[in-house]
């Protein structure tokens, strides 16, 4: 399944540069290991036209370790 996202610039970047690998989301789109990110840059409430895809490789979803029910850390790694 392909989710559309929006992501600030500081966070669009780190993930471009390969120093963010991981996504803070709300789980509330079903979010599944192989599904498919189009993280679309958004500034000031408009898309700036830059977007990545990331695969999903892995999930940790609340309540576990702090993280709130209802929440998910998505693992990302490299579309092919």
């Amino acid at each position: 399944m392909l989710h559309e996202l929006k992501t600030l610039p500081e966070y669009y970047g780190a993930v471009l540069s390969g120093q963010k690998t991981f996504e803070l989301r709300r789980d509330d789109r079903g979010f599944q290991v192989g599904d498919t990110l189009k993280l679309r840059e958004y500034e000031n409430d408009e898309y700036t036209g830059r977007e990545i895809t990331r695969r999903v490789i892995y999930i940790l979803r609340g309540p576990v370790y702090g993280l709130a029910e209802g929440w998910a850390i998505l693992g990302l790694g490299r579309t092919r």
